[in-house]
């Protein structure tokens, strides 16, 4: 009777050993398809913050009079490239803090695109339009690159927290990650005056 009980508790150990082995490798599996996501997030953001400074000097050569807003697209670029986040540590603050700097690119970029409407020549010039074109890919790219890590987390997000898998989550060390959320106000159409 005992050696019954004895091997029941056992098969019972074993069971769960195996059903948290199969758990631990599906979580790894999760949260480094996260690292890799955010690695195609930065990749992509890299290569705008790349495009800046040709896109930068093709302006300043026909819009001498311009010399605020080039300022502050570098002074944004400057910004931006010196905040890193370790897909590790996407701590909700550090999370912001980088949302915020790749918004002042964004922010500065569209008023620099926004002023060379005055200068006709500069639209005409050839390299400013492929550089224009590389940047509007590549602002695509950074959209679709966001959508597949936020994917990438929801998935991940939903293993670690569902029932059991987290109470082996808590054991183990794998937390809840971050979303790459909108920007704030981005909810609102903007309004359109003619």
């Amino acid at each position: 009777m005992k050696t019954k009980k004895i091997r029941n508790y056992i098969l019972a150990l074993a069971a769960l050993f195996s059903l948290n082995s199969c758990s631990y490798n599906e979580m790894v599996e999760k949260d480094e398809a996260v690292s890799t996501a955010w690695s195609n997030v930065e990749v992509q953001y890299q290569r705008r913050s790349d495009l800046i400074p040709n896109l930068v000097s093709t302006v300043k050569g026909y819009a001498q009079h311009e010399q605020s807003t080039l300022q502050a697209v570098m002074e944004a670029r400057s910004k931006a490239t010196q905040i890193t986040v370790d897909a590790d540590n996407l701590t909700p603050e550090k999370m912001k803090e980088y949302q915020q700097a790749q918004g002042e690119i964004s922010s500065a970029l569209g008023k620099l695109l926004a002023i060379t409407e005055n200068y006709p020549d500069l639209k005409a010039n050839q390299n400013f339009s492929e550089l224009q074109a590389q940047l509007e890919g590549t602002e695509n790219r950074i959209t679709e690159a966001r959508r597949r890590y936020n994917e990438s987390v929801q998935e991940y997000n939903v293993l670690v927290r569902s029932f059991p898998n987290n109470l082996f989550a808590k054991m183990f060390g794998f937390d809840k990650k971050e979303k790459y959320e909108a920007e704030s106000g981005s909810e609102k159409a903007p309004e359109v005056k003619f």
